[in-house]
């Protein structure tokens, strides 16, 4: 919690103005993408010190094909799908695993437990109120938990969106996004039969537009377990900081942050690198 009250002040001075759970974020804002159209990012990700306590596993974990394709169904619904292609781990220490795992020499690697999403926008921000949405979905398990990784578990969220924008007498054009998410996370417990646990999520993330094609971007995302005690293994409580910028050319938004873990079980740092497009909508305005 010492942590985590700084964090707070950081991200708030450094807040926040462009679209969707945008790379390299992981908090959601209430904007939708265009009807007709779809947003692709694809990125990677490298964090040291991962932990899995499922299994035991401890070390480096590079995130290959972090995927996220979003396309707008409605003027205010948002479908999602995101997940890696593939994770890496290169073990450094290996404690005693409550499952039973499949794993060769120092290194495994596995599927991403992908996530399908819904985000429907409520409401649009006025002058003094903020914009409200929702969203909610569930993470598929797609993972093999025998490869120390995953847990291959069906996990279910959803979460109320908040969102408020700033800018300047003279330009209309927003200079600054605050963006704050509050949820309820239902997970899986791996080794307890008809036993889940549920977890408050949070989000709060902000983009500061430094020049027309430069943005930075900061937040604070994670999860906290609500039970008294240790949480179920596989369910623990996870957080990050994360500091970085987006940096649109050639019709791409490119980006890149820094992470660094706020709870026992979070990596202890980490980078990410990405780029997305958005595709032109498939629908005509009528004349």
């Amino acid at each position: 919690m010492k942590r985590l009250i700084p964090t707070l002040i950081i991200v708030l001075a450094a807040a926040c103005a462009s679209l969707g759970q945008q790379r390299p974020l992981l908090t959601d804002d209430v904007d939708i993408t265009p009807a007709g159209s779809v947003e692709i990012s694809a990125g990677v990700d490298f964090f040291q010190n991962a932990k899995f306590p499922l299994s035991g596993l401890t070390g480096d974990l590079t995130r290959v094909g972090d995927i996220r394709l979003k396309t707008g169904f409605a003027s205010n619904v948002e479908l999602q799908i995101e997940g890696s292609l593939q994770n890496f781990l290169a073990i450094n220490s290996a404690g005693v695993s409550a499952i039973p795992l499949n794993i060769n020499g120092n290194s495994t690697n596995d599927i991403d437990d992908f996530t399908i999403s819904a985000k429907v926008k409520v409401r649009n921000e006025t002058k003094r109120l903020p914009a409200l949405g929702f969203k909610f979905g569930y993470v598929m398990p797609n993972t093999n938990q025998a490869r120390g990784i995953g847990t291959n578990q069906i996990n279910i969220f959803s979460k109320i969106l908040m969102q408020k924008t700033f800018g300047s007498l003279r330009n209309k054009t927003p200079k600054f996004k605050l963006m704050g998410n509050i949820g309820l996370l239902m997970m899986t417990a791996p080794l307890a039969n008809f036993t889940q646990n549920d977890l408050f999520t949070y989000g709060l993330a902000g983009i500061y537009r430094a020049t027309d094609s430069v943005n930075i971007v900061s937040e604070v995302n994670g999860r906290v377990n609500t039970r008294k005690g240790n949480a179920p293994l596989g369910t623990e409580s996870m957080g990050q900081f994360r500091i970085g910028a987006q940096i649109k050319a050639s019709g791409l938004r490119f980006d890149t942050a820094a992470a660094f873990g706020l709870t026992k079980f979070s990596p202890r740092t980490g980078i990410t690198f990405g780029v997305t497009y958005i595709s032109p909508s498939i629908f005509t305005p009528a004349k």
